[in-house]
């Protein structure tokens, strides 16, 4: 597809649309960003800067935090924090899932929620808040760090765990 003499690819057009669709202009830094998500998803703002610039070297990392601050406001990525670690972003919006994040090597996995609707969890006393969303981080090995016997880290008796297929690709069904 060509639009004012430059070739777009279907995936940039896809994302055009998307950015268009929430009022966002359609930048190379802003499709740079969205490309570097797709191929990792909960990347954080180093990992985007650095694969950014790889493919646009005179993209600033100031530019690349503004465009994830515009994409998380405007519902296209989701910013989330586990503790004591940087903040990462991801595309898969708008769904109710949650993430299983790896003591030893920080590897993170989606995981759909098992009730289905948001709030999954309901607080015993909502203090006057109105609740409209819970999230849940899940902590424990993954499987690399299993079967490489991470020290300093045990996997306790009756542990939940996933077979190798399940936590690769980085989403629990």
């Amino acid at each position: 597809m060509q639009d004012n003499g430059v070739e777009w690819s279907l995936m940039e057009t896809t994302r055009a649309h998307q950015l268009r669709a929430v009022g966002l202009r359609v930048t190379r830094p802003r499709l740079s960003v969205l490309d570097v998500l797709a191929d990792r998803p909960h990347a954080d703002a180093d990992t985007i800067v650095t694969a950014a610039r790889a493919a646009h070297p005179s993209l600033s990392p100031q530019a690349v935090y503004g465009v994830l601050r515009a994409l998380v406001e405007r519902g296209l990525a989701r910013r989330i924090e586990p503790a004591g670690a940087p903040a990462l972003f991801e595309l898969r919006v708008a769904d109710n899932h949650h993430h299983l994040v790896c003591r030893s090597c920080g590897a993170v996995a989606d995981v759909d929620c098992a009730v289905g609707a948001a709030p999954c969890l309901d607080p015993s006393d909502t203090a006057g808040f109105v609740v409209d969303e819970a999230e849940v981080v899940f902590w424990g090995l993954c499987r690399d760090c299993q079967v490489a016997g991470s020290p300093g880290i045990a996997v306790p008796a009756g542990a939940v765990q996933f077979s190798a297929q399940e936590t690769r690709g980085g989403a629990i069904a």
